[in-house]
C-alpha cells in the first residue's frame, strides 16, 4: 500500500476542530452544546456585505486578478491609511483567508529547515503552516501570570541562529487575547533590524481592542518598512468567517513579487467574496463601536465569572475575544472529551478548545483552556455555571 508522507503525518490536529466528533455524538443524543471553542462571532454581518452580493447583476462569475479586484485594494489601501498604515493598492494581495497569507508569507520568506520564532500560546494553526512549508518553530514562552505580555528581548536573541529567518506575532493575540503595547512593538522591530529579520504580524483582531486602548500595527514604523509583512482578514472584523477573504501587505518588493507567484499558482481569491469583503469597507464607525461595546461587556463577564470558580486562574484579554483560563485538571483535553461524553447539566453541557495545542513546546499548556466569549449574555452566564459543575463533578471521578 503507497505511504502517506512524513509531512502529512506530521501535520497537527485542530485543537479547536478536533472535538467536533464528541460534539456531533453529544449532539445526536440531544444535548444542547455552548460552543466556547471557536471564534465564530454572533454578531451580525453588515448588512451592506450582504446585499452587495444578492443584489450584484453577474452574468459569468470569472476569475479576478491574481492580486484582487483593484478597486478593492484601493478602498483597503484608504482603511488601512485612516489607521496610520502606508499602504498603497500595490503593496497588498488579496487572498483566500488569512490563512492562505500566512501560507504566502512562509513559502515567500523561509526554506525547508529555516526557523520562525513565536511567542507561545499562539493561533494554533501556525503549527500547521510550518509543518506544511517544512519551517521550525522555536516557541518562546509567555506567561499567565502577567497576561501573556510580550516575553523579554534577550529571551528572543538566544533562540536567533542563522537560520532564524522571521519572528511572527499575533497582535491583538489569539488565543490569549493580548494586546502589544506601542512599546514592545517597537522593541520587535529594533530587534528585526539588528538581526535581519522579518516580523510577521497578525493583524486580524485589529479593531478589537478594549478599555480605550490603541492597536499598534507593526505596518506603522517606517524604519521597518522592509522588513514588517502584516497578515490580515475579514473574518472577524466583519463576523465574516465564511467569505474567507483576507490579504498580505507588505512595503517590501521583493516579498511582494514573491507572493504574488503563490498567489497565481492558486489563480485568484473567491469572487462574490471580495464584492462582499469590498462592500463591507462602507460599514459605519457606529458598528464597530457597537461591536467592541458588546464583546468588552462579555469579556468582563466571563473573566469575573470564572475568576469566581474555585481553583480557576485566567488572563484578562485586551483585546480579541478569547481568553486563556488555568483549570484545576491535569489534562484539559480529557476533561473537554468529558465533557461531550459524560457530563451534562440539564441535558447541556459546554465545548471548550484544550490549550496543549496552542503551544510548540511539547507537555506545555496541559491544564488551560482557551475560551472565546462569542456568545450572548444568557449563554455566556449559563456556560460559566456549567464549568463551574463540571470541574466539581471531574474532580469528584478523577
Amino acid at each position: 500500500m503507497p505511504k502517506i508522507s512524513n509531512k502529512g503525518l506530521q501535520m497537527p490536529e485542530s485543537p479547536i476542530r478536533k472535538l467536533v466528533p464528541f460534539a456531533e455524538a453529544a449532539t445526536k443524543k440531544g444535548k444542547k452544546i455552548y460552543q466556547l471553542n471557536i471564534g465564530q462571532p454572533d454578531i451580525k454581518t453588515p448588512e451592506g456585505a450582504l446585499n452587495a452580493v444578492k443584489n450584484h447583476d453577474i452574468s459569468v462569475l470569472s476569475y479576478s486578478h491574481s492580486a484582487g479586484f483593484e478597486s478593492y485594494r484601493e478602498k483597503l489601501a484608504k482603511y488601512y491609511q485612516n489607521s496610520s498604515i502606508p499602504v498603497e493598492k500595490d503593496d497588498i494581495i488579496i487572498t483566500t483567508g488569512g490563512s492562505e497569507a500566512l501560507l504566502f508569507a512562509m513559502g515567500s520568506i523561509t526554506d525547508p529547515g529555516d526557523e520562525v520564532i513565536i511567542p507561545e500560546p499562539f493561533y494554533a494553526n501556525y503549527n500547521g503552516f510550518a509543518t506544511a512549508s517544512g519551517v521550525n518553530i522555536k516557541p518562546i514562552k509567555a506567561s499567565i501570570d502577567n497576561g501573556f505580555a510580550l516575553p523579554p528581548i534577550s529571551e528572543f536573541e538566544k533562540l536567533i541562529s542563522e537560520k532564524t529567518k522571521a519572528i511572527l506575532i499575533c497582535n491583538p493575540g489569539n488565543p490569549t487575547g493580548y494586546l502589544y503595547t506601542k512599546e514592545e512593538v517597537k522593541q520587535l522591530a529594533d530587534l528585526a533590524l539588528k538581526h535581519d529579520l522579518f516580523i510577521v504580524a497578525d493583524e486580524v483582531y485589529r479593531e478589537f481592542a478594549y478599555d480605550g486602548a490603541t492597536h499598534h500595527s507593526i505596518m506603522s514604523l517606517p524604519e521597518i518598512a522592509e522588513n514588517a509583512i502584516m497578515v490580515d482578514s475579514v473574518s472577524k472584523r466583519y463576523s465574516m468567517c465564511g467569505a474567507r477573504i483576507g490579504c498580505l501587505a507588505s512595503k517590501n518588493k521583493e516579498v511582494m513579487a514573491t507572493a504574488m507567484k503563490f498567489a497565481q499558482a492558486r489563480l485568484s481569491p473567491p469572487t462574490f467574496a471580495q464584492i462582499a469583503s469590498e462592500a463591507a469597507l462602507d460599514t459605519p464607525q457606529e458598528y464597530f463601536d457597537e461591536v467592541i461595546e458588546e464583546y468588552s461587556y462579555r469579556r468582563n463577564l466571563l473573566v469575573e465569572g470564572l475568576e469566581k470558580i474555585e481553583g480557576v486562574k485566567v488572563a484578562k484579554p485586551k483585546g480579541a475575544f478569547y481568553c486563556i483560563a488555568e483549570l484545576p485538571v491535569e489534562d484539559a483535553d480529557d476533561f473537554a472529551r468529558w465533557l461531550l461524553e459524560s457530563f451534562d447539566d440539564n441535558n447541556e453541557t459546554i465545548m471548550v478548545a484544550p490549550a496543549a495545542g496552542f503551544y510548540s513546546t511539547p507537555n506545555t499548556g496541559k491544564n488551560q483552556v482557551r475560551i472565546a466569549y462569542v456568545l450572548k449574555k444568557e449563554n455566556l452566564e449559563r456556560a460559566i455555571v456549567i464549568l463551574e459543575k463540571a470541574l466539581k463533578e471531574y474532580k469528584l471521578q478523577n
